[in-house]
C-alpha cells in the first residue's frame, strides 16, 4: 500500500469511528476466539493486536485477563475510541507492513478482519512479520472474510474501502507457508446488509522453527 492508500483507507474509519461497533455488535466468534487466545498464555504475557479498532472486544478482553496488550492501526479516531476502552493497553499509530517489533516479543497475536485491508501482494508478508513477532510456539487468532478478489474497491458503512479475501482453501496454503500451523478452524456465516457472509476463524500456532 502507497501514503496515499494508507491515508485513503485510515480516513474512512475515522469517519466510521463508533458507527463501527454499533453495526457490528455480534462479535460472539471474535469474542470466543479472543478468549481461546487469552487461555493459552500467561498472566502479563504481550499479545499483539493487529488492527486493534476501538478495542471492543477483543483490547479490553485481553486486558481484563491479565495480559500486556500492545494495539497497531492506522485510524486516528479508533485509536482514540481503543485508549478510552482499553484503557490498560498500549496502542500505536501504524500501519502492520512499518510496524517493526523485536523478534520472539509477544507470546500471542491477534488479526480479526484486519489484513483483509492490504493487496494479496502483501498479506504474506504481514503474515510472516506477525509469525516472527511471535516466540517460538506462539499463538494466533485470525479472521477474514472469504471470497475470492484482490484490494477491490467496496462501498461500506457509507464510505469506501479496499479489501482483499481467499477462498478457504487459499487463505490456509497462505497461512501455513507463513510458518503457522492451523489448530482449528470455524466458518462463521455472518449477515451483512442484502447477503450473507462467510468468516472464516482460525487458531494458529506459530510453528516452532519459524
Amino acid at each position: 500500500m502507497s501514503n496515499d492508500e494508507i491515508s485513503e483507507q485510515a480516513a474512512a474509519f475515522d469517519a466510521i469511528g463508533e458507527k463501527y461497533d454499533e453495526v457490528f455488535a455480534d462479535k460472539r466468534a471474535q469474542v470466543e476466539a479472543t478468549r481461546w487466545l487469552a487461555e493459552r498464555l500467561a498472566t502479563g504475557d504481550r499479545v499483539l493486536d493487529v488492527g486493534c479498532g476501538s478495542g471492543i472486544p477483543t483490547a479490553k478482553l485481553l486486558t481484563e485477563a491479565g495480559l500486556s496488550v500492545h494495539g497497531i492501526d492506522i485510524s486516528t479516531e479508533m485509536l482514540r475510541l481503543a485508549r478510552r476502552n482499553a484503557p490498560g493497553a498500549h496502542f500505536e499509530q501504524v500501519d502492520v507492513m512499518s510496524f517493526s517489533p523485536e523478534p520472539g516479543s509477544f507470546g500471542g497475536a491477534c488479526a480479526f478482519f484486519s489484513l483483509l485491508m492490504l493487496p494479496r501482494s502483501e498479506i504474506p508478508a504481514a503474515l510472516r512479520k506477525i509469525v516472527r513477532a511471535l516466540r517460538p510456539g506462539g499463538y494466533l487468532a485470525l479472521a477474514m472474510v472469504e471470497g475470492d478478489f484482490d484490494y477491490i474497491e467496496l462501498p461500506f458503512l457509507g464510505h469506501s474501502i479496499r479489501v482483499s479475501a481467499y477462498s478457504q482453501a487459499d487463505l490456509e496454503v497462505v497461512l501455513r507457508d507463513a510458518g503457522l500451523e492451523i489448530l482449528e478452524a470455524e466458518v462463521v456465516s455472518f449477515p451483512a446488509g442484502d447477503h450473507v457472509e462467510r468468516q472464516l476463524y482460525y487458531r494458529c500456532r506459530a510453528s516452532k522453527g519459524a
